[in-house]
């Protein structure tokens, strides 16, 4: 950015603040602002999502949640600055050179987060009838689709690339399916009575680069703009799954991530079973097959090939986590259950 374009449109914005800047950084949606008064990070957001992202801070702050990168008010208070078709706001900048490349103290934080902002929620049983009802129709579209495409492939004299790996496939995308839904119908049928929910106010885009660390070590979070209330397992499943994206591995450390947040934020029995489900649902490798299936030819085989396999190393990285978190559960069930044995038979002597 030369000196003629960031002055006539960072400097109108600083001057809320009162900051008067010596050079400026673009990093996209973010400038590094040298001033007058230190270094600064400005942020460009959509007014659209300001009202709700401010009010998310703010809720936190009062909740006592400090973890946030501080949000520096304007010289008559307001902790934004509408300027042309953007909201900008400020923050101070951090280096980030204390990276936790394991991610525990971001968890750490996140149950944090999750606990102080929790509250119950009365749930209309009309919703949540309907909820079930959409997603088991959906889940059973894909098992259709799923049975009637591999039909298709077996009545072929010559199978593409793509097919015959999709018939190899076809087992184990099935089975995580039905693993899917059968931990949604279990937690349908432990929750249909409930009246209320637990919700928190989500972070919407956890990543290690939304979590920065200042000199002494300590973790901040920042990229607020989609906070809202929903359940905890919106911000955990999309990390998850997301480290899970890559070639062939057992992620141990994605399980001790999950547990580690688990000390500070356990989840209830029925949150349990609505994350098995999620994760375990095959929709990243059905949702390739069905661009295959739809795709005109000539179709670029080597690229669905290649996708495929990607898709489906993501299935085998997904499915040991959550065989391994079940496994932990059950094993844990067992020692509760051994040692309520224990506490009646030492009653009854």
């Amino acid at each position: 950015m030369n000196d003629s374009n960031w002055l006539e449109t960072i400097g109108p914005i600083l001057k809320h603040y009162q900051i008067e800047p010596q050079f400026v950084e673009d990093y996209g949606s973010i400038q590094k602002i040298y001033s007058n008064k230190g270094t600064f990070a400005l942020k460009k957001i959509s007014p659209a999502n300001g009202t709700d992202f401010i009010r998310h801070v703010h809720f936190l702050y009062q909740k006592g949640f400090n973890r946030i990168v501080p949000i520096y008010p304007t010289m008559d208070g307001r902790y934004a600055v509408l300027h042309g078709q953007y909201l900008y706001y400020l923050m101070p900048w951090m280096t980030n050179d204390n990276r936790d490349p394991q991610s525990h103290q971001l968890f750490r934080e996140l149950a944090r987060l999750h606990t102080l902002s929790a509250k119950e929620i009365t749930i209309n049983k009309e919703e949540r009838i309907e909820h079930y009802e959409k997603t088991i129709q959906q889940l059973d579209k894909h098992q259709e689709f799923l049975d009637g495409f591999i039909d298709v492939c077996e009545r072929q004299a010559y199978m593409s690339p793509f097919e015959l790996l999709f018939c190899l496939y076809y087992n184990e995308i099935s089975q995580a399916l039905r693993f899917s839904k059968a931990k949604f119908e279990e937690w349908y049928e432990s929750t249909k009575e409930n009246e209320k929910a637990r919700m928190v106010v989500t972070h919407g885009k956890l990543s290690p680069d939304h979590f920065l660390f200042d000199e002494r070590g300590y973790g901040y979070f920042i990229n607020f703009e989609n906070a809202t209330y929903g359940s905890p397992i919106h911000d955990l499943l999309p990390f998850i799954s997301r480290t899970l994206n890559s070639g062939p591995k057992r992620s141990d450390e994605s399980v001790d991530l999950v547990y580690h947040y688990f000390k500070y934020f356990p989840f209830k029995d029925e949150e349990k079973l609505l994350f098995y489900s999620y994760l375990a649902y095959p929709i990243p490798i059905i949702q390739t097959v069905e661009k295959y299936y739809r795709k005109q030819r000539p179709k670029n085989e080597f690229k669905y090939v290649k996708q495929l396999q990607q898709r489906y190393w993501h299935l085998k990285n997904t499915e040991y986590v959550v065989m391994r978190m079940t496994e932990i559960e059950t094993q844990q069930q067992a020692k509760e259950a051994a040692a309520e044995q224990a506490k009646e038979g030492a009653q009854e002597q």
